[in-house]
Formats: C-alpha cells, sequence, structure tokens
C-alpha cells in the first residue's frame, strides 16, 4: 500500500535479516517527534553500534504540524568511542567493558574488515564454536543491559486505569483521543503509547497487566505487536487485538466501540 498508511512490517523491522541479532527500532506519533526520535536514532546508533530503524507510517510521514527545534547547543549528540591504541594494535570487534568496541572512522588509518559472517576481533569469519558464542550473546547483552536508556513511551490516564491502550504510531493519536471520549462516559481507560518498539517494554506490559483487567492492542495490521504483549501479559489479564489492513486509519470511534463490546463479555 504505498499511498496508504499500514503497519504490516513491525516483525519484518525486528526479525527481517538472517542471524540472532537485536535491533533498536523506533515509532513515532507525531512530527515533533520524528525530530526527537530521529536524533535518539542516531545517538542509539553510535552509542551502542547498532542498526536503528525509525518506523514511520504513511499518515505521519505525510503530516504537517508544528515543530519545536532546540537550539543546537542544547541537542544531545552522542558520538562514536574511537580506538586509543595505535593502528597496529587496533581490533575493529573487540569490545570494551560494556559490550561496544571502540570503532574507528574508514580513512583515519585503521584496518576494517567487514563480512556478513560471524567474526572474531579482527573481523575475519570464524567457526571457532567458543567466539560464535561469544560474539552472539555480546551483539544481545550489549542491548539488554541498556534496557532502561533506550525504552521510550508514554502514559495517558493509566493511574487509575481497569482497561489499557497499547498502541504506536498514528493509531496512538486515535488511541489517545479514545481514552478522553471514554473517559467522558465514566470508563477508565488508559494508554501505553510506544516510542520504542524494539527491544519491547516486557517489563513494562508485565506491571500494567497486573493492573488492569484488559488490554486492547490496535494495530494496522492482524497481530503484530499484540503477540509480545500477550507474551508479556503472562495471562494477568485478557488481551485483545483491534487490527484494520484495509488501507483505511483506525479511528477513536472504532476503538471506542471495541472497548464497548469487550466490556459486555
Amino acid at each position: 500500500l504505498p499511498t496508504k498508511p499500514s503497519q504490516g512490517d513491525m516483525m519484518q523491522a525486528r526479525w527481517g535479516t538472517h542471524g540472532d541479532h537485536p535491533i533498536i527500532a523506533l515509532a513515532p506519533s507525531t512530527v515533533n517527534e520524528i525530530l526527537t526520535l530521529t536524533i535518539k536514532a542516531f545517538n542509539f546508533s553510535e552509542k551502542y553500534r547498532i542498526p536503528v530503524i525509525l518506523l514511520l507510517d504513511e499518515v505521519i510521514a505525510h503530516m504537517r504540524e508544528k515543530v519545536e527545534i532546540p537550539a543546537l547547543e542544547d541537542i544531545e549528540v552522542i558520538n562514536r568511542k574511537k580506538p586509543t591504541v595505535p593502528p597496529e594494535e587496533y581490533l575493529p570487534f573487540k569490545p570494551d567493558e560494556d559490550g561496544v568496541p571502540p570503532m574507528a572512522n574508514f580513512g583515519e588509518g585503521y584496518r576494517y574488515h567487514i563480512t556478513g559472517l560471524i567474526h572474531n576481533y579482527k573481523g575475519l569469519p570464524t567457526s571457532n564454536s567458543q567466539e560464535i558464542d561469544a560474539f552472539i550473546r555480546r551483539l544481545h547483552n550489549k542491548i539488554q543491559k541498556n534496557i532502561k536508556d533506550i525504552i521510550i513511551n508514554k502514559k495517558y490516564f493509566l493511574d487509575d486505569a481497569k482497561i489499557a491502550l497499547i498502541a504506536y504510531g498514528s493509531v496512538a493519536r486515535a488511541a489517545e483521543r479514545t481514552v478522553k471520549l471514554a473517559r467522558e462516559e465514566g470508563l477508565k481507560v488508559g494508554l501505553l503509547k510506544l516510542l520504542t518498539i524494539w527491544p519491547f517494554c516486557f517489563e513494562e506490559v508485565k506491571r500494567l497487566a497486573q493492573q488492569v483487567d484488559l488490554i486492547i492492542v490496535p494495530e494496522m495490521n492482524l497481530g503484530q505487536i499484540v503477540l509480545e504483549v500477550e507474551r508479556a501479559s503472562q495471562g494477568k489479564c485478557r488481551v485483545v487485538p483491534y487490527g484494520r489492513v484495509d488501507g483505511e486509519l483506525i479511528n477513536p470511534i472504532e476503538i471506542l466501540g471495541k472497548i464497548r463490546e469487550e466490556i459486555k463479555k
């Protein structure tokens, strides 16, 4: 759907390439968040030496809104760690204590060997089982150890909520409006808006599931992030998907109708 909104590639962003690896994926829901999360994306990529995907659905990508552009001196810019050893001692994939190897820029006199295969500290392909195990675990650990830094979300009216919506991208805008409409009807509905999609906020959803009776996950697909919500909820509450795949937006009235429908069950 090149000119219609969709959220069909959430799992593609996580698992789209070969190999057992982590990824960071961010999903803005406002034009201002496009700016702030683009800055975050570059900073995360430089800090953790990992690709970062910025997921914009068609609505957000074509939207026009006011944007707060900060002064240049107020923008946090994180640059990659550079090697402190001379070029002849440099191992481009030897990690520091935080699991992230220093990374020289091309053309600065440091030798690189780039391969798509699992490799050793020199960047050369390896079939050594210990090196393979350490390599894959390091990729995961450098992200898992920094989950609190990477995961970004926003909460709306969740303190007393008995029904929670979990949404992202343009659907989060509709969900936010739904919360206001539901509150006007006396329904204790709140919203967890995901800005970081991957890694998934497992612990946050786990805690939420212990508080509410029902979680509804509206998505412009037939159920992708809802699978992660179900896994994190661990059966503590009902988790219900609400999908739309006809190229049209999910609107607040539809989500409110789904809430009313589920309350009756």
